[in-house]
Formats: structure tokens, C-alpha cells, sequence
């Protein structure tokens, strides 16, 4: 059974960029679909983006096409990396990371109860 843990979180200011990590240990990393999703106060957890077994192939939402990007690390095999630029209050949230064995094309892997493996999460904050 795999446990993650996220880092990376923090304070900054509209337009500016942060790197999160998710590492995961007890499992195979590259197992595992791997992904993003943020929740802010009083709103669903929402679902950010995902990323293959292998690393090849990533999913997107919508606002955050082209800002954020997920990838696996190479060198440690066992930590998947989300970094954000252009960042807008708008992004506040708190970031969770999840694993799960189905294929990252799984449409209902953009739900949050489709997913089995979760971090505690991380805050970020974009001040305006």
C-alpha cells in the first residue's frame, strides 16, 4: 500500500510560480496513476491534473492548461513533481496528491471518489 506525502506549498504573490512534490513510499510508484487535486475553503475538491504509469501522458483541467505542468521525477522514481507559474488568487487551495491503479485515461479518475490513495495535502496561497 503506497503512502504519499506532499511539500512544496507556501505563500506567493499573483503571476508567481511554486513547485509541489508528492513522494510516495510502501509501493511502486510507477504503479500508479498519479494526480493533483486542490480544494478551497467552502468549495468540492476539485480535480487539477494526472499523470500516466509510465509518465508519457498527462490530463489537464481547463484552468490550469498551460500553467501547470505534472511530471515524474527521473531520477527518484518515486516522487511526482506539479509545477504551477502564472499563479492568480484563484489557485488558492489546499493541494492533495493521489494514487490510484487504474489507467490515468479513466474518465472517472477526474472524480475525487474514484481515487484510493491520498496525501495530507499542502496550502497554497496566491496574494493579489
Amino acid at each position: 500500500q503506497v503512502q504519499l506525502a506532499e511539500s512544496g506549498g507556501g505563500l506567493v504573490q499573483a503571476g508567481g510560480s511554486l513547485r509541489l512534490s508528492c513522494a510516495a513510499s510502501g509501493g511502486i510508484f510507477s504503479s500508479y496513476t498519479t494526480g493533483w487535486f486542490r480544494q478551497a475553503p467552502g468549495k468540492e475538491r476539485e480535480f487539477v491534473a494526472r499523470i500516466s504509469r509510465s509518465g508519457a501522458s498527462t490530463v489537464y483541467v481547463d484552468s490550469v492548461e498551460g500553467r501547470f505542468t505534472i511530471s515524474r521525477d527521473g531520477a527518484t522514481k518515486n516522487t511526482v513533481h506539479l509545477q504551477m507559474s502564472g499563479l492568480t488568487p484563484e489557485d488558492t487551495a489546499f493541494y492533495y496528491c493521489s494514487a490510484d491503479t487504474r489507467n490515468y485515461c479513466a474518465r472517472e479518475l477526474s472524480d475525487a471518489s474514484s481515487w484510493s490513495y491520498w496525501g495530507q495535502g499542502t496550502q497554497v496561497t496566491v496574494s493579489s
